[in-house]
């Protein structure tokens, strides 16, 4: 932090944020901040790119090492390059590019310039690693060629979302339709994907479009895995009366953080209200048989709310170990 080579980028990046203080001096406090900002900008950036790079090598494989040689497909806009490409003999790399334009200009228009950057990134990187790196063909047996191909499609797809880009453009498209429609993102989805698949059946085949909509169902099952993680977490919301003993019994026994909220209960028929403490606490599939026992020794009329929960970051859900 004291090296001069520090300061001077640390106060670059002052005076271009802010070009009327480029004449002042800076606090050691903002010169401090400034540094703790630009390390974890660059942090993420660095594991964006990775994220991005392991990507766009894993969708490369998926399509190069499986999907083309059989002509197979995958839904979105995967989906139509490959079934572009499998009636034409227009190379997948240069289809690829063509058909994500219109998600890169609706991606910068919904999601920002940052991530449409990314997007290019990663949509170029993919289409170059198409054209310049050969991959062997695994397998030829259908099925297999189907479950890997979408296996490795959409770990290359989850990862390049887990870097802040992507390479198939169909959520951006979901999005923005279902701000105009009065559709969900999912439905949105679900009707593109009849449409590919249909056109594939009639272009194709019926065994090929059969074949492609498990490719889909396995891509899309190891993209929720790489987005949501493997690990399933619940988010639990108890009301009880012996709400301290409760949280005291998730810090102790659970090995997990707690949140308290000050609420108010409503019972009996004049609905009577109480002032309650209100406990809040994300804990992993495997352990709410546990939670479960252990609030019903305490208070077996307690109410518990459970709900599933993405993913975490921070506090104490994967930091202290169990108490067995």
């Amino acid at each position: 932090m004291n090296s001069l080579f520090t300061q001077i980028i640390v106060k670059t990046i002052l005076t271009t944020r802010n070009k009327k203080s480029a004449k002042n001096s800076y606090s050691s406090y903002v010169i401090a901040k400034a540094y703790r900002a630009f390390l974890i900008s660059t942090k993420r950036n660095i594991k964006n790119f990775l994220l991005i790079t392991i990507g766009i090598f894993s969708a490369s494989f998926g399509f190069k090492g499986f999907l083309l040689t059989n002509h197979f497909i995958d839904g979105g806009a995967t989906g139509i390059a490959l079934l572009i490409s499998a009636l034409t003999e227009i190379p997948l790399y240069i289809l690829i590019i063509c058909v994500n334009i219109p998600f890169i200009i609706l991606a910068y228009v919904i999601m920002g310039r940052q991530f449409a950057i990314k997007t290019v990134f990663a949509i170029a990187g993919l289409s170059i690693c198409l054209a310049t790196i050969t991959f062997p063909n695994v397998t030829n047996d259908n099925l297999l060629v189907s479950i890997f191909g979408g296996f490795f499609l959409g770990a290359g797809i989850g990862f390049t979302i887990r870097g802040g880009a992507v390479i198939d453009g169909t959520e951006v498209l979901a999005i923005f339709l279902s701000r105009k429609l009065a559709a969900t993102i999912g439905d949105i989805i679900i009707l593109i994907n009849v449409i590919i698949f249909s056109a594939a059946a009639y272009f194709l085949s019926i065994e090929v479009a059969l074949y492609s909509m498990i490719t889909y169902l396995s891509a899309s099952k190891t993209l929720d895995f790489i987005i949501e993680g493997i690990e399933e977490y619940i988010g639990v919301t108890i009301v009880a009366s012996r709400s301290d003993e409760i949280r005291q019994m998730i810090i102790t026994k659970m090995g997990r953080g707690v949140t308290v909220y000050n609420g108010k209960r409503g019972y009996g028929k004049r609905g009577e209200i109480k002032q309650i403490d209100i406990i809040y606490t994300v804990i992993t599939r495997l352990e709410l048989n546990k939670l479960n026992t252990e609030i019903e020794k305490i208070e077996p009329s307690a109410f518990v709310v459970m709900n599933s929960v993405k993913d975490t970051k921070g506090g104490m859900i994967k930091k202290r170990p169990l108490n067995h």
